[in-house]
């Protein structure tokens, strides 16, 4: 797929995402405002294209609704902390738009600070604390690296719980045709 196909996959996914997750609500006294113009920061989970769709699966069906990163890691790439409110397109390992969510909560806390209920939310391995543990400081060992920065049990981590405005329930077989059908 080209940077151009990409580009206007992204853009017909966000036209109806943002309609169906009631980012528009006042457009039509008012238009869609920045809020609805601007399509939101797209991302995938994990550089492991499998990983990534399966992944992206947990957020479609609702049993993943959360996810975290290395402090760190959003300071090496001077990329700004997740604040409730935000919006963002996560897509498939190909890089296809696949759903809109919304940030509900965010918290900073040291590794060994997380809680049952957040690793539950980000659904590691069986959802357990013990399976989230071994799989983020297993990432981040490897992630933090290249950055020269090591894993420690006092890790920051950024913890972030969203929610999936689209596509919902109703829009299941809408979505599954891919963005260019809508």
């Amino acid at each position: 797929m080209t940077a151009d196909e990409h580009a206007a996959d992204l853009l017909a996914f966000w036209e109806v995402a943002r309609v169906r997750a009631g980012v528009m609500r006042t457009a039509a006294v008012t238009g869609p405002g920045v809020r609805g113009s601007l399509v939101p920061p797209t991302w995938s989970f994990d550089e492991d294209p499998e990983q990534a769709d399966r992944q992206l699966g947990q957020v479609l069906a609702g049993t993943r609704t959360g996810t975290s990163t290395a402090l760190a890691e959003l300071t090496h790439a001077g990329a700004p902390l997740p604040v409730p409110g935000d919006l963002s397109i996560i897509t498939d390992a190909a890089g296809r738009p696949a759903a809109l969510v919304r940030t509900t909560r965010v918290a900073t806390v040291p590794f060994d600070r997380v809680d049952e209920e957040f690793a539950a939310a980000e659904a590691e391995g069986d959802g357990t604390l013990a399976a989230w543990r071994t799989e983020r400081e297993r990432y981040w060992r490897r992630a933090l690296a290249p950055l020269r920065e090591a894993f420690t049990p006092d890790l920051p981590v950024v913890t972030e719980r969203f929610a999936l405005l689209y596509p919902r329930p109703s829009d299941r077989g809408r979505s599954e045709r891919g963005p260019s059908d809508h």
